[in-house]
């Protein structure tokens, strides 16, 4: 990443979205603020869920632009014109699904808190790697994707980096100079006012 670039916002939906209401509320946040990517990330395996939710949240993030992905599902994401898969098994299926969508698509995998990983993700062709978490959680075995690995990804590594999990402003502070992106979900969702809670971590971001 350069000296005067800030990182970019990736946006992760909810884990569950109420389709009356989270569209409107996508529309709200993409409006307010600079957002590079949307992930569609919903626990639901139910294919008719997922197809309605990509539907109404690709109408929104294509008006403004904005690229959508989904979690996992890559015969779905190209039914359904989406952008691109995010994949969640680090560098196992990169290779396949880059061959699968081709290279238009976009492709990106999470690795946790692994270099080899990542390195691996990218020598196959993902577009984007990301890390995580990067705070304190209770989810996964409690390994954290620490401020030294995206220190050296950013020295050594060309393919640009997603910083996730349990963000907040300090985190935020301490990792933007190494990170092109920082996967913001649940951080906002979680909030009242999730335009409010995403400018108040956007201003942690620095260069």
């Amino acid at each position: 990443m350069s000296d005067t670039e800030l990182p970019q916002i990736y946006l992760i939906t909810p884990p569950e979205i109420e389709l009356s209401r989270f569209p409107d509320q996508l529309a709200a946040v993409l409006d307010a603020a600079d957002i590079a990517c949307v992930r569609l990330a919903l626990a639901t395996k139910d294919e008719d869920r997922l197809s309605r939710a990509a539907d109404a949240l690709r109408e929104v993030a294509h008006a403004r632009d904005v690229a959508i992905v989904i979690n996992e599902h890559v015969q779905l994401s190209e039914r359904l014109g989406l952008d691109g898969v995010h994949l969640t098994d680090a560098a196992r299926s990169v290779a396949k699904t880059r061959k699968e969508l081709g290279q238009d698509a976009i492709v990106g995998t999470f690795c946790s808190a692994s270099s080899h990983e990542g390195m691996s993700a990218g020598e196959s062709g993902a577009d984007y790697v990301a890390f995580g978490p990067v705070g304190s959680t209770n989810l996964g075995d409690g390994t954290l994707a620490e401020k030294d690995l995206f220190e050296w990804w950013s020295t050594m590594i060309e393919v640009p980096v997603v910083a996730e999990g349990a963000l907040d402003t300090s985190i935020i502070a301490k990792l933007s100079p190494f990170t092109d992106f920082f996967g913001i979900g649940e951080e906002i969702w979680r909030s009242d006012d999730p335009v409010a809670k995403l400018k108040e971590l956007h201003s942690a971001f620095t260069a």
